[in-house]
């Protein structure tokens, strides 16, 4: 791994789109560093790697005067000294050099300025506790805690003391993100470090809210299924719940395949992870982990359906028995079905079907003489069935269909 010297890498840093107000607000003033995943990526890539999103700083000085002089939307975290800026779009988030200690295991942490060298030492990982000074004679200068470019180097995911799991559970989801984003493999000792606080119950340790959030951040990722493959190594997925988990990765592989573009990945994924778990456990379970009523209610949904939608839609039915078959199922649920064995039918509906449909509404129906009731209702199922099988086309023969339907 090439080590850029510090002009080209504050060159590389100044390519990046968030970095020119960042820069601005820095100006010459020392003790400002990039730090974490940003300079991961950029000394991993270089010009041609990943692009860092959101940026995070550490502080050597007054944290709430930096952001303040960069503008954005603005919100200080007193308790921990630190800062988050919305800009233009991008993310900023700042941090008071500090040291970390835990009061008991799971519990947040309690801190307290430090130096760099120090901050860097209560990080999760090695390869995540390197920072790019951004201002003054040293700009573009890293500082790394021990072995953190070795590591880096060798794509090598390493804790930095034996407690750091048990400390911080979240750590573990965090390791099964970053092993799997990065492709990177994970220490042996750390590897049984983590074994190790999950059969201890470490999880227990944390509250559902956070546990909840780190799910779903893997659960976002650019490949998900690998994310959530890493977790089962490690036994997160079950230690939320014996059956929580995908045991059969062709089968997610298979499912987003099929989702289009406007479906979400993330919910998918986590249904395809539910799919075992009983149902009235599995509202339990999301209600635990802080799921929004939406996500909550799609992954139920798909998790309790895709089954019974992949029978109703196996054999070769016709194209208004599978709107009929699928009714208000989402895209996702969809997806899952297609990929549990409904492959054509799924495929029908996800790229066209969904799309169809009808020129009138129920007041068309009521102004041409229909009652208000269920008739208006039976009457535009049949239109859009006829529409759907091709049997009609254009505004007016839906409604000398519709007015059929409604006076048989």
């Amino acid at each position: 791994m090439h080590i850029p010297p510090p002009k080209e890498l504050i060159g590389r840093i100044r390519a990046l789109p968030s970095a020119a107000p960042l820069l601005a607000a820095v100006g010459d003033e020392p003790g400002v560093y990039l730090v974490g995943g940003a300079v991961r990526d950029l000394l991993l890539g270089g010009e041609d790697g990943p692009e860092p999103g959101d940026l995070d700083l550490v502080v050597e000085g007054d944290v709430a005067a930096l952001a303040a002089r960069l503008g954005g939307r603005y919100l200080a975290h007193d308790r921990f000294g630190t800062a988050s800026v919305i800009l233009d779009g991008h993310g900023y988030d700042f941090a008071r050099a500090r040291r970390e200690t835990y009061a008991e295991p799971g519990a947040l942490p309690d801190v307290s300025p430090a130096g760099l060298a120090e901050d860097l030492l209560r990080r999760d990982f090695t390869v995540n506790a390197i920072a790019a000074s951004l201002g003054g004679p040293r700009a573009g200068e890293l500082t790394a805690a021990p072995r953190a470019l070795e590591d880096l180097s060798d794509r090598r995911m390493r804790v930095f003391h034996d407690r750091s799991f048990i400390d911080d559970p979240t750590r573990l989801f965090r390791l099964a993100r970053y092993a799997s984003r990065l492709a990177f493999a994970i220490e042996p000792e750390t590897l049984a470090l983590a074994l190790a606080a999950v059969a201890g119950g470490a999880l227990a340790t944390v509250s559902g809210a956070r546990l909840g959030a780190e799910l779903r951040l893997l659960a976002r990722e650019k490949e998900p299924v690998a994310g959530l493959a890493a977790a089962r190594e490690l036994g997160l997925d079950r230690a939320l719940h014996p059956r929580f988990g995908i045991a059969d990765p062709e089968l997610a592989a298979r499912a987003l395949a099929l989702l289009p573009a406007d479906g979400r990945r993330d919910v998918l994924v986590l249904a395809l992870a539910a799919l075992d778990v009983p149902p009235a456990e599995l509202a339990t379970l999301l209600d635990e982990l802080a799921f929004d009523a939406d996500t909550r209610d799609r992954i139920l949904a798909i998790a309790t359906g895709a089954a019974g939608t992949a029978a109703a839609l196996d054999g070769d039915p016709t194209p208004a028995e599978i709107a009929a078959a699928v009714g208000r199922g989402s895209p996702e649920l969809v997806a899952v079905a297609g990929a549990l064995g409904a492959r054509g039918a799924a495929s029908e509906w996800l790229a066209r079907l969904r799309h169809v449909h009808l020129d009138i509404d129920g007041d068309d129906l009521i102004t041409a003489g229909v009652p208000e009731g269920p008739a208006v209702g039976r009457a535009l199922r049949a239109a859009l069935a006829a529409k759907l099988d091709g049997r009609i086309s254009g505004r007016d023969s839906e409604l000398a269909e519709a007015l059929r339907a409604a006076d048989g």
